[in-house]
C-alpha cells in the first residue's frame, strides 16, 4: 500500500461555510439571466444548492442554458462569471466562517509535518483565496497550493470533471495513490475518484435530516469513508492509511 503524502481539501463547505452565502449571491444573478431569456423558473439560494451543489457558476450557467434551450455569447458568459465572483466575494468577506473543528485538524496536520496540504476547488481561485484569507487559513495553504477548476486550468471546467485533481497532482509532483481528498458533494467526490484518489466524504454542513441521504449519495459517488464532524478526521485518514478503506 503506497504511503499517503498529500491531503487535498475541497474549499466550499469543507474548509469554510460558504455554500449558503455563495448560492444566495448566485441566485440573484441567475434569476436576472432567467428573466432576460424568458425562462420562467426562479431560484432561491436553497433551491440552487439542491440543483447545482458542487458545481461552479460557469457549470451552472452551462446547465441552465442546456435545460432551457438558450445561449449566452462567450462575452456575456465571461461578464456574468466575473459579476458572480465579485458578488460572492463581497458576501464571503462580510460573513464567512470556517467549518466547525477544521482549524484544529489543520493545526495538528501542520505541526506533524507529515503531509503536503493543498486546496482543490471548482470555484474561482480569487474566491477561494479570499475565503481562506478571511478565516485565517492562509497560514496552512499558500496561494500556490490552491488549485481552481474555474481558473487554474488551460480550459475552465468544473467538478465532477477530474481535470483539476489531475492538474493539482501534476503541479505538486504527486501520484493519485499517495493522495487523499476531502469532499462534501457528489460532484466533488466523483472528481476525486475519477482521478484515482481515495475520497473522505464530509457531511457535517448538511442539515441533520439530510445527512443520511447525502451519506448515501457521496458513498455511491465513491467516497471510501464518511465523517460527520472534523473530529473524526484522524480516524478516517487512519482507515485509509491502514488499507481498511
Amino acid at each position: 500500500m503506497p504511503k499517503i503524502t498529500t491531503l487535498l481539501f475541497d474549499c466550499d463547505n469543507t474548509l469554510v461555510l460558504s455554500e449558503e452565502l455563495a448560492f444566495e449571491a448566485c441566485a440573484e444573478l441567475i434569476n436576472e439571466i432567467c428573466a432576460s431569456h424568458n425562462v420562467e423558473q426562479r431560484f432561491t439560494g436553497e433551491t440552487l444548492i439542491k440543483e447545482f451543489v458542487g458545481q461552479n457558476f460557469r457549470g451552472m450557467l452551462l446547465g441552465l442554458q442546456k435545460l432551457n434551450n438558450f445561449e449566452l455569447t462567450s462575452e456575456e458568459l465571461e461578464t456574468y462569471v466575473r459579476r458572480e465572483e465579485d458578488a460572492v466575494i463581497a458576501k464571503l468577506k462580510a460573513a464567512l466562517k470556517p467549518c466547525p473543528g477544521v482549524d484544529a485538524q489543520l493545526e495538528s496536520l501542520q505541526a506533524a509535518g507529515k503531509y503536503k496540504l493543498a486546496v482543490v476547488s471548482s470555484s474561482a481561485k480569487r474566491r477561494v483565496w479570499a475565503s481562506v484569507v478571511k478565516v485565517g487559513q492562509d497560514r496552512f495553504f499558500p496561494e500556490d497550493d490552491i488549485f481552481s477548476a474555474a481558473t487554474s486550468l488551460p480550459v475552465p471546467t468544473s467538478k465532477p470533471d477530474p481535470a483539476i485533481y489531475t492538474y493539482a497532482l501534476e503541479k505538486l509532483g504527486k501520484k493519485a495513490d499517495e493522495a487523499v481528498a476531502i469532499e462534501d458533494s457528489k460532484s466533488g467526490t466523483l472528481s476525486g475518484t475519477r482521478a484515482g484518489i481515495k475520497v473522505i466524504g464530509y457531511i457535517g454542513p448538511y442539515a441533520e435530516d439530510r445527512q443520511p441521504e447525502m451519506e448515501k449519495v457521496i458513498r455511491d459517488a465513491g467516497a471510501v469513508v464518511i465523517m460527520k464532524d472534523w473530529s473524526e478526521f484522524p480516524d478516517a485518514l487512519a482507515k485509509i492509511e491502514s488499507g481498511a478503506a
